[in-house]
């Protein structure tokens, strides 16, 4: 199951995130090739954050899956930025992203794991 979480400072009106959040789940799921019923997003706002010494607006990502293609990780990046800085109007170089490849065995769902 692929999670893409979405942490920034700035915040959104409910139907602005509700956006964002449908958008990057279809996003995932096509980048990942797999069906969006798996995908989850969350978003988290945190008006604590700074990067490189400001409090622009920026927004930090982390987005984790089970075989995780660590040869792609440049070109979601690119997608994951895009997508972002369009929903949130955060520009792309106030964008971190985290990738993960979660191991089968460390993964549960539905009672069980992968």
């Amino acid at each position: 199951m692929p999670l893409l979480t979405i942490t920034s400072n700035q915040k959104r009106d409910d139907a602005l995130i509700g956006e964002l959040i449908e958008k990057a789940s279809e996003t995932v799921a096509a980048m990942l090739g797999k069906p969006e019923r798996y995908v989850m997003v969350s978003f988290n706002h945190n008006p604590q954050m700074r990067f490189a010494g400001s409090a622009e607006p920026l927004a930090y990502l982390e987005l984790k899956s089970i075989g995780l293609p660590a040869e792609r990780t440049a070109e979601f990046s690119q997608i994951l930025c895009d997508t972002v800085s369009q929903q949130l109007q955060i520009p792309a170089d106030r964008i971190y992203i985290e990738f993960s490849d979660a191991q089968r065995h460390l993964w549960g769902w539905n009672g069980s794991t992968f």
